[in-house]
């Protein structure tokens, strides 16, 4: 049987279901549109006119960017370096001031406390907050004044990090610009996007933006930093209908906002520190399966300590990625498993912060995507009253009971995410029932025997011809059957 048209089935409605059984609240709730017209009729008055006052640095004509996904809207963070004469390397990380129109309490912010986290469904974003905003007016969107939380920060040639300082400041940016064309340029496989081929300045600042992120890079990893690549897709659309699946590529571009969002939310942890107040930090315990990641790495051929060990595990980690690169992304899935997910806790004043394994950073928190995530709107809040001498916004059993909502309803994202992962690849794939994919076999268990596709990435089950096959074994597999309720694809041997 070979099918030819696609399903009809309603990918945003099925997303928007599971939003609803994982807990989320999709919909805005009433008094949203009345509180949300009150926060958009304010209008600052041109800039010129305004004396920002001694809270404010007026740092709008730097030469700002933001990278970010090419569809992305909500625009978190920008960018900006410079080279000291002695050779380190400056880097200012703006972060967008969503406090400054979401006020603790409103409606808005009660929901955004509910909820936690926007969810990335591939076929729609559900926002923790109103698109009106993390879309426009606390977006850090290209040619708009905004206030923001700058972070600042010093890089060596070592890539270790020093004169962490926090303020408030009027930014700019200068340029919205995406991973993708940025990092193809940045590794020298494509030319350079047009922003920047159009802008000397810009070039140079991004050069130095990346030589400051590879430094950072190289410290972590001599500390113990994980080098885990799992494989994440998302879908490629013509119109409304979904018509294949793209694999997202880590790339220079990706790493140099990952090492600045790790050193940035490194500074806010001090300086929360320093002035001993209560915080949300987000932390990777010690992996209490470490015998089980030792038991993994023995059967590849590789002895680990007894005891958990950050750059042991990451030596190995490197030489599997060299040895099997197919299959790295299946070992990485699985370290990370055994390691356990993330967690938000509660760190009080001179209490010891439990530290993020897999990035070995000891001082960690969120505060660096406050359109998307609420601990960093928290964390937002906890600052600016240091900055004003006020009285902390939260106390401390507030505080733990947040951390405990946005650990569970992280991990209710992730489940939202995975579930619509495989609604999206059942509905790419049900057109080509009958064709033959190149595959591999990734897991062999009670449920069955599992399979990816190499191209596109897809997961599925092989339900005929089994027997006799064990992980790693390479094959060449028909598609017999899709169910994008279930999330189902069903494959046969050739």
């Amino acid at each position: 049987m070979h099918a030819t048209q696609p399903l009809p089935f309603n990918l945003i409605a099925a997303a928007h279901a599971s939003m609803v059984e994982h807990g989320f609240k999709p919909d805005f709730p009433e008094g949203t549109d009345t509180e949300l017209a009150k926060i958009l009729a304010v209008k600052a008055p041109p800039a010129a006119s305004v004396s920002f006052g001694p809270m404010f640095r007026d740092m709008r004509t730097l030469l700002w960017s933001s990278i970010d996904n090419d569809t992305s809207k909500d625009l978190d963070q920008i960018e900006w370096a410079e080279r000291l004469q002695d050779g380190r390397i400056r880097v200012l990380v703006g972060i967008a001031d969503v406090d400054s129109k979401v006020h603790k309490g409103s409606i808005i912010d009660a929901h955004a406390r509910w909820e936690t986290t926007s969810v990335y469904t591939g076929m729609k974003v559900f926002p923790m907050l109103p698109p009106e905003l993390s879309e426009g007016v606390t977006s850090l969107n290209e040619n708009e004044e905004r206030a923001a939380i700058v972070i600042e920060f010093i890089v060596d040639e070592s890539g270790e990090v020093s004169d962490g300082k926090v303020y408030r400041a009027i930014v700019r940016n200068r340029a919205q610009l995406a991973y993708n064309g940025v990092g193809a340029w940045l590794e020298g496989r494509g030319s350079a996007p047009a922003k920047v081929a159009g802008d000397a300045l810009l070039a140079t600042q991004l050069k130095l933006q990346s030589e400051a992120a590879q430094r950072l890079n190289g410290n972590r990893f001599q500390h113990g930093a994980l080098d885990l690549e799992t494989v994440e897709t998302h879908p490629v659309l013509e119109g409304r209908e979904v018509v294949n699946l793209a694999r997202l590529e880590k790339n220079r571009a990706t790493s140099l906002i990952e090492e600045f969002m790790v050193a940035a939310n490194g500074v806010i942890a001090r300086t929360l520190d320093a002035a001993k107040v209560p915080s949300l930090r987000r932390i990777v315990r010690t992996p209490k399966r470490w015998d089980r990641i030792v038991e993994v790495a023995a059967g590849l051929g590789t002895t680990l300590p007894a005891e958990p060990d950050s750059k042991a595990l990451n030596a190995f980690l490197v030489e599997q990625k060299q040895k099997d690169p197919d299959h790295f992304p299946d070992l990485s899935l699985t370290v990370i498993k055994l390691m356990g997910p993330g967690e938000y806790v509660l760190v009080k004043p001179n209490e010891s912060d439990p530290g993020h394994f897999g990035l070995a950073v000891q001082d960690y928190t969120h505060s660096t995507a406050p359109n998307r995530r609420f601990p960093d709107l928290v964390t937002q809040r906890i600052l600016k009253a240091l900055f004003t001498k006020d009285d902390q916004p939260y106390a401390e059993p507030d505080l733990n009971s947040i951390a405990q909502r946005c650990t569970q309803m992280e991990d209710a994202a992730r489940k939202v995410e995975r579930e619509m992962q495989k609604r999206i690849a059942a509905v790419v794939l049900h057109p080509r029932i009958g064709q033959n994919f190149r595959a591999v076999v990734t897991g062999v268990n009670e449920h069955g025997t599992f399979v990816r596709t190499l191209d596109p990435h897809v997961d599925g089950m092989l339900v005929r011809g089994a027997h006799g096959l064990d992980v790693g074994d390479r094959l060449t597999v028909k598609l017999i059957n899709t169910d994008p309720q279930r999330g189902f694809i069903d494959f046969a041997t050739v």
